[in-house]
């Protein structure tokens, strides 16, 4: 029997390889996804709290959630999919002087990049969230073209869509390896078949490093886990996802956002980071992020808490994607790393993958991929990750 032939196979389908399974078949390219799980988005991206915002301390990932928040905002109005999305902003505060240097200093970056952020004082920042605790408070950053929306009901329209212009999923099935000849691409064998293509994109979140060794590459891709809760629905009184990136003994930072439902949704960044693959809840993870959320937003002191769970960040060592041509094996695309911030990478991602694949790069482009290239040197750290 004649195996099957395609332009891309992508390995994973999450929030990158999913939305971008669905702009390389709008392009015309014949696109396989396959994905070791039942159905979409059911590793890292069934765990995101639904965050999604431009307001980063890097000029790559500003010029992609910028079109990520593009593809969110307008899906409803161009497809019909109600994705839950809802421009509430991001506001990052600061109630010490380290943390009011950080924010403005990052301002000069995000403005030359086209983010709409302004710095409020105190005043301005309580008359914006008035939920905020006024004590100590100096202000902090709003940007609020930033939002939300659900991961789940991003993944099923994006997937719709990607079937729509032909794309094909497999589910449940495991890749073993990737064939090459001559160190190019040839095609990739699963627990179930083979399939040949030009080209490969891994796309496998937390289990990128895994993937890439079938090919004899070593990708810089750690996982550690976060937990995120939801709480029970209560009127609206919160609009933007608020951010304390204080650092304490246990934890560099927590963030929460009031859903469209009502629930409120939160999640923290734990420290030191719990390496590995382990997606238990623990009994430390909700008496330590309730008293943060209490101590920023008082009135939530008598918020009752439905559920909480655990999910995989796939962590490099600078903070940032990886994402480009692979140097060693030509047809072999990385689009990984994403941090815990694939949601709302993800769209950005896979427009770019398009005119990588064609050969058809933007000076834009070429700028975001030489920061997030795979051979960089991974000095420095991301600011606001």
């Amino acid at each position: 029997m004649t195996e099957p032939v395609y332009d891309v196979i992508i390995i994973g389908a999450g929030s990158v390889g999913t939305p971008a399974a669905m702009f390389l078949a709008e392009a015309g390219f014949k696109t396989l996804v396959i994905d070791q799980f039942a159905s979409v988005g059911q590793g890292a991206n069934k765990a995101a709290i639904g965050g999604i915002r431009a307001t980063h301390s890097d000029p790559a990932k500003i010029r992609l959630c910028l079109k990520s928040i593009e593809v969110f905002s307008t899906w409803q109005q161009q497809y019909g999919d109600n994705l839950e999305w809802i421009a509430g902003g991001y506001c990052f505060v600061a109630y010490r002087p380290r943390e009011e240097k950080i924010l403005k200093n990052l301002l000069a970056v995000q403005k030359e990049y086209q983010l709409n952020i302004e710095w409020l004082n105190r005043e301005a920042l309580l008359e914006a969230v008035p939920a905020l605790n006024p004590e100590g408070l100096i202000g902090g950053t709003f940007s609020p073209d930033d939002g939300s929306a659900s991961p789940m009901r991003s993944a099923l329209a994006f997937y719709r869509r990607a079937r729509e212009k032909g794309a094909v999923f497999q589910f449940g099935e495991k890749v073993t390896g990737i064939l090459t000849v001559r160190g190019r691409v040839q095609g990739v064998h699963t627990n179930q078949g083979t399939y040949s293509c030009g080209s490969v994109i891994n796309a496998a979140g937390p289990w990128a490093r895994e993937v890439a060794e079938t090919v004899g590459l070593d990708v810089l891709v750690v996982p550690d886990s976060h937990e995120g809760g939801v709480s029970e629905p209560v009127a609206p009184f919160l609009r933007p996802m608020l951010v304390d990136i204080r650092q304490t003994s246990d934890s560099a930072n927590y963030y929460f956002y009031q859903h469209a439902t009502g629930q409120i949704i939160f999640c923290i960044t734990p420290a030191p980071p719990m390496v590995g693959t382990d997606r238990r809840e623990t009994s430390a993870f909700l008496p330590q992020v309730s008293r943060r959320m209490v101590n920023l937003v008082p009135r939530l002191c008598n918020l009752r808490v439905r559920r909480t769970w655990r999910g995989l960040y796939p962590m490099t060592p600078d903070g940032f994607p990886i994402v480009g041509l692979a140097p060693e094996v030509e047809g072999y695309v990385h689009a990984v790393g994403m941090c815990g911030q694939g949601y709302m990478l993800g769209p950005g991602v896979g427009d770019l993958l398009v005119r990588l694949i064609q050969g058809n790069l933007t000076a834009n482009d070429d700028e975001v991929l030489r920061g997030l290239r795979p051979d960089r040197p991974f000095r420095g750290q991301e600011k606001l990750k």
